[in-house]
């Protein structure tokens, strides 16, 4: 059975993707990121996703100690839907962390080069697009260029397959496809805030909400 590496955030897009991984047969190494994120619920919640799939997963500490996001800096205030709606739309939201995916996708090419896996599999998507830079498609292609330019598989044409399979999807047709695929959604956490439940006001609670609306479903959380 060939290997995949999947980036396991604890989110419902990365639980989909890991079990559309094991679908296609794969065996999943799960890789989740402790990247200095304002709580640890959402790596729990990898963790439990990761052992309910039957897959091996590894925690990364890493330290992006500039900051510059929502995300890593508690003085920057997280973005809701109603403070979205008085001001004007910025091009790219405060819950971006800088070159994000490179960095993790640079540490999940080299995992799978050392263990022999033959793809890697990310759960970006394209309710993201808009917002995030390095979720749109021309990103992925760039990357799997780089990827089979600068490692030792890519230039003995070996390269290492790095598949997006929800980049053309919204939350509602992921949700759809989880479900039909046994996804354990109450497992999984999206709000951008830690605590005991969803905050329900930031952008991440937003759309997942939206998303379980339009896919006809009650959301577990």
């Amino acid at each position: 059975m060939s290997k995949a590496v999947v980036l396991l955030s604890g989110g419902l897009d990365s639980a989909t993707v890991l079990y559309i991984a094991k679908k296609e047969g794969f065996r999943c190494h799960c890789l989740v990121f402790d990247y200095g994120q304002r709580h640890r619920r959402e790596i729990e919640s990898a963790k439990r996703v990761a052992r309910s799939a039957g897959c091996t997963y590894k925690i990364l500490k890493i330290k992006l100690p500039w900051r510059g996001s929502a995300l890593l800096d508690k003085k920057i205030r997280i973005p809701t839907r109603e403070l979205k709606n008085t001001r004007t739309q910025e091009p790219v939201p405060d819950t971006y962390v800088p070159a994000r995916n490179i960095i993790f996708l640079s540490f999940a090419l080299s995992y799978a080069e050392a263990i022999g896996a033959k793809a890697i599999y990310i759960g970006a998507h394209a309710q993201d697009y808009s917002g995030y830079p390095d979720c749109r498609p021309e990103f992925f292609r760039a990357f799997r260029n780089m990827a089979r330019l600068g490692t030792k598989a890519g230039i003995e044409n070996r390269s290492i397959r790095i598949l997006a399979p929800l980049l053309r999807k919204n939350k509602a047709q992921i949700i759809r496809l989880g479900k039909r695929l046994g996804v354990p959604f109450e497992l999984t956490w999206s709000c951008y805030r830690g605590g005991r439940s969803p905050c329900g006001v930031c952008d991440s609670c937003y759309y997942r909400a939206k998303g379980f609306k339009e896919a006809g479903h009650l959301d577990p959380l």
